[in-house]
């Protein structure tokens, strides 16, 4: 039997909808990565309990509304957690019949969650900030710069360890939390600087940590709107970068009998990718032969842990320029 026609394939190589259990080996797989994920999630909920209370108490006894500010966002960093957490695991569970490819796009809720409260925690310090500019009050204690420098560095260790941990399983909603962390180590790192100049510079200087204050939000809301962007990116399926849609197709392209790729759809869902793809064979092939090649290809895709494909929809198409009585 020869193969004039398309020939499409999924999975299960029943031309069904995609079968639920071929997302268990990614999940598998994740798994450890994502439990590591989610302990250091845990974790930093409780650091930030202890700096927002720390951050709070220190700016009103210091009389620094950039440390009440930093201790503000400190408590919005434990919902953000709290939705980052949630995702995580609500993703994790495990395709049913109800939802066939996962429940991965819980995740991506959840950074948009966290790009959100990043951009509104921006706009809400840089109206308080003008406000207290306008505002007289006295210069800021000495003893806040103190709390402000361990601020930054507990801030940027948990920058790091999220942020690796997001990479490790592919999270985007890990990536912005991990920035929201570094937005943090910013806005103290500029409180710092402000409380700096009003300590040394007197009552002339007083209002200087606001304006450190004021200029925090902009890079925080400037954060927000980049984590946002790439969120809404990936719930509307944008396709990957072109680079990782070129090894996609390098990929299929070595399977025996795969003369070249054609049409080639890519999105992400959670922790990984599904995969739509064309590619060309011989068209005098026989229909079993297709067939093969169909679950090469998905194979192949599957097995290459720099592409972290979850699932893989292959259409069979005749390729134009191979004579049809040509053997392969």
């Amino acid at each position: 039997m020869s193969l004039p026609v398309s020939l499409f394939l999924t999975n299960s190589g029943q031309g069904q909808a995609l079968a639920p259990t071929k997302f268990l080996t990614v999940t598998i797989a994740h798994m450890s990565q994502t439990e590591r994920a989610t302990r250091i999630i845990v974790a930093s909920i409780f650091i930030n309990m202890g700096l927002a209370l720390i951050k709070l108490v220190s700016g009103f006894v210091g009389n620094s509304y950039a440390l009440i500010a930093d201790g503000i966002e400190s408590m919005l960093d434990i919902f953000t957690s709290v939705a980052v957490w949630g995702g995580l695991k609500f993703a994790a569970i495990p395709p049913d019949d109800n939802h066939p490819f996962g429940h991965g796009r819980a995740e991506t809720l959840a950074a948009l969650v966290v790009a959100l409260v990043v951009l509104v925690a921006g706009v809400v310090i840089a109206v308080q900030s003008v406000r207290e500019i306008l505002t007289p009050h006295s210069v800021p204690r000495p003893f806040t710069l103190f709390v402000l420098v361990g601020v930054v560095i507990v801030k940027e260790i948990l920058f790091r360890r999220i942020a690796h941990a997001g990479h490790a399983v592919n999270s985007s909603s890990l990536a912005s939390e991990a920035w929201h962390q570094r937005s943090d180590a910013i806005t103290s790192a500029a409180a710092f600087v402000g409380i700096l100049i009003g300590v040394i510079g007197g009552e002339d200087y007083a209002s200087a940590d606001d304006w450190a204050a004021l200029l925090a939000s902009g890079v925080i809301c400037t954060n927000g709107v980049r984590l946002m962007r790439s969120s809404l990116a990936e719930v509307m399926d944008e396709l990957p970068p072109a680079a990782f849609i070129h090894a996609i197709r390098e990929t299929a392209e070595t399977v025996g009998g795969v003369e070249r790729t054609e049409k080639c759809r890519v999105r992400k869902l959670g922790f990984s990718y599904l995969v739509d793809i064309h590619v060309e064979v011989n068209g005098a092939l026989p229909v079993w032969r297709g067939h093969e090649i169909a679950h090469e290809v998905t194979d192949a895709l599957r097995a290459n842990p720099a592409l972290n494909v979850s699932d893989v929809v292959v259409h069979i198409e005749p390729a134009t320029n191979i004579n049809p009585g040509e053997k392969m």
